[in-house]
């Protein structure tokens, strides 16, 4: 006799496939459009400001993993001026903070490409640093600092950013 298998029910009331998939639908978020090198670049995106259109190509024609060229396109959407933080850069592309941190510290084309409008959710700079063989070390927190204050953004006197995070991704 085989075991008896119980179903468990976690409070959802029980809805047919077809109506399951269209709230699935409706309720999630596209995520962002991995470029490659062969990929055209819209020129037409309302999300993403048209001085990055040449970061964007910079990033489509890099030797890089798919994943740092979708989280490096995701970069361009954030205005200038705005921070966003890893939690919900990394909602949007559906990863995790840290993943998005790694990629971050590895952006060779900062400041251009602005991994400096990342920061952590509670308002701090955070703490990820690369190196590149050609330019030495990566954005320092001071650097950080200098190039969110030149973009306009408020900071507290411990170095916390102060306003409303940017979460407008599309």
């Amino acid at each position: 006799m085989a075991p008896t298998i119980q179903k468990r029910n976690l409070g959802m009331a029980t809805t047919s496939k077809a109506s399951l998939s269209s709230k699935i639908r409706k309720t999630t978020k596209p995520r962002a459009r991995v470029l490659s090198s062969a990929a055209p670049i819209n020129k037409k995106s309302a999300s993403i400001p048209a001085d990055m259109q040449p970061q964007l190509l910079r990033i489509a024609e890099s030797q890089r993993t798919d994943f740092e060229k979708r989280v490096w396109t995701a970069l361009c959407q954030i205005p200038r001026g705005r921070v966003t933080t890893y939690g919900l850069l990394s909602a949007y592309l559906g990863t995790s903070p840290r993943a998005v941190g790694n990629a971050l510290r590895r952006n060779p084309f900062a400041p251009d490409v602005p991994c400096h409008r990342v920061v952590a959710t509670g308002g701090s700079l955070g703490g990820f640093k690369g190196s590149w063989p050609k330019d030495g070390e990566g954005i320092t927190i001071t650097e950080k600092k200098t190039l969110l204050r030149g973009e306009g953004v408020k900071l507290d006197d411990k170095g916390r950013v102060l306003g409303t995070v940017w979460s407008s991704f599309e």
